[in-house]
């Protein structure tokens, strides 16, 4: 069976973070092994606290992991700040397996994940060892902040994936769900210059706690199956869009609820 190590921040209400990213993975047909970089206070309503774990148990965790285990695909999440993404970075380089990075830097409530002196050591130190970098929009506005002095427009998603794709030197898919549009389209830019489009039609919901993780987890799973970048995105694309679709109707919580995961031989 196919290992997922995600490495990430924990979520209670289980909608997000680790938890979700189990869900994901086992409904993807592989093993989840996680390591916890953050502890969160937080449900559907939002998060009210975030506790750092000490950078010495992040790399024991990840010893402990990677000295037994032989993940086929990692996937990143919250990077709480720099010593804990110095020992991230030191423990992959040679992990010589799909990455996927997720980078979670506030949450949707609003509330800062990820210290401001992390973000250039990220970029500088964890971008080259990543296969895949999947931002949203507004993360992309601030990663592009820190390598352009002219301002890329916020609807100008093909400029925003190429600059960062081409400087980076890895891929890029550049998320979507925060456009205004009836389409749900994601956009992956190659680092070999070619680009590729997922649309689906949008669904109406307040339960889409989670999304970005469910995303992220579910393209480490297919690339840990052997599927190839394009193919993986597309796969796990529509894993979400079947995961939303199913929790349109479900009532967890008092604000934004979590996804549920597609039930079935689909996937």
């Amino acid at each position: 069976m196919e290992i997922v190590l995600t490495i990430a921040g924990s979520d209670p209400s289980g909608g997000a973070g680790i938890q979700q990213d189990l869900k994901t993975i086992t409904a993807l047909g592989c093993y989840g092994a996680t390591v916890i970089t953050s502890v969160t206070s937080q449900n559907t309503l939002g998060v009210q606290a975030s506790m750092p774990v000490p950078p010495d148990v992040v790399s024991s965790q990840l010893c402990a992991v990677l000295s037994d285990l032989e993940p086929h695909a990692v996937k990143i999440g919250m990077i709480p700040d720099q010593t804990v993404a110095e020992v991230i970075v030191e423990a992959l380089r040679t992990c010589r397996v799909p990455v996927v990075y997720d980078p979670v830097m506030i949450s949707t409530s609003g509330y800062p994940l990820m210290h401001p002196d992390a973000i250039t050591y990220i970029a500088r130190q964890l971008f080259p060892l990543c296969t895949l970098i999947t931002p949203n929009l507004p993360e992309a506005q601030s990663l592009l902040e820190g390598i352009m002095d002219e301002h890329v427009p916020s609807d100008d998603v093909q400029q925003a994936g190429t600059v960062l794709s081409h400087h980076y030197a890895t891929a890029f898919l550049l998320k979507g769900g925060h456009a205004d549009s009836s389409q749900m389209t994601d956009w992956l830019f190659g680092a070999d210059g070619t680009v590729s489009q997922f649309s689906t039609r949008k669904i109406h919901s307040s339960n889409l706690h989670g999304t970005g993780c469910t995303l992220s987890s579910a393209i480490a799973s297919c690339l840990a199956k052997g599927a190839s970048l394009p193919d993986a995105v597309k796969q796990a694309k529509q894993y979400l869009t079947d995961a939303i679709r199913r929790s349109v109707t479900i009532h967890i919580g008092h604000g934004h609820g979590p996804l549920l995961p597609p039930i079935g031989d689909k996937f």
